[in-house]
């Protein structure tokens, strides 16, 4: 049996200069994608491995477009356990109706992260879909809706007698 090929180690993507000068600028980049610990393991799961994604992009450029996208799997997964079967556009159109969502969240996740996804599971997604800032963006807003649907479904404290 012969051995493998060694890979080589990872260097920086071509691109890696239009967001950093240096790996360790990519934690600067993605400091304040902060995933809730309270929220369900899986959207735990899938957030943080959005945020890696990004962070990682650093050397291979496509990675931000596929953490941006897995972000909003998570995303679909808790408006799927909300509003039951359905399709992302229907769901996030009953969010912004219920008030879940607020107008500016609903246009990225519609305009942005719907149809990144739908590139992304269709297998037509490029390099060129988004731009280091709209990644980040796209994540967040997705974090922060997904915070604010746990804490909305999470029973509060019990109340206190008088």
């Amino acid at each position: 049996m012969s051995e493998s090929p060694e890979l080589p180690w990872p260097v920086p993507d071509s691109r890696a200069h239009l967001m950093a000068g240096q790996f360790s600028d990519m934690h600067d980049l993605v400091r304040d994608l902060v995933v809730p610990p309270e929220l369900p393991q899986a959207a735990v799961s899938l957030l943080t491995t959005s945020r890696e994604l990004i962070r990682m992009s650093y050397y291979r450029w496509e990675f931000m477009m596929i953490g941006a996208g897995t972000s909003m799997i998570a995303l679909e997964t808790a408006l799927t356990g909300r509003y039951g079967t359905g399709t992302l556009a229907s769901h996030l159109k009953k969010a912004e109706v219920d008030g879940i969502l607020t107008e500016e969240q609903y246009g990225i996740l519609d305009d942005l992260g719907r149809r990144l996804r739908n590139r992304y599971a269709h297998g037509v997604l490029t390099h060129a879909a988004l731009s280091p800032p709209m990644a980040v963006g796209l994540v967040r807003t997705v974090i922060t809706v997904l915070a604010e649907l746990h804490a909305a479904s999470s029973p509060g404290p019990p109340a206190v007698g008088n």
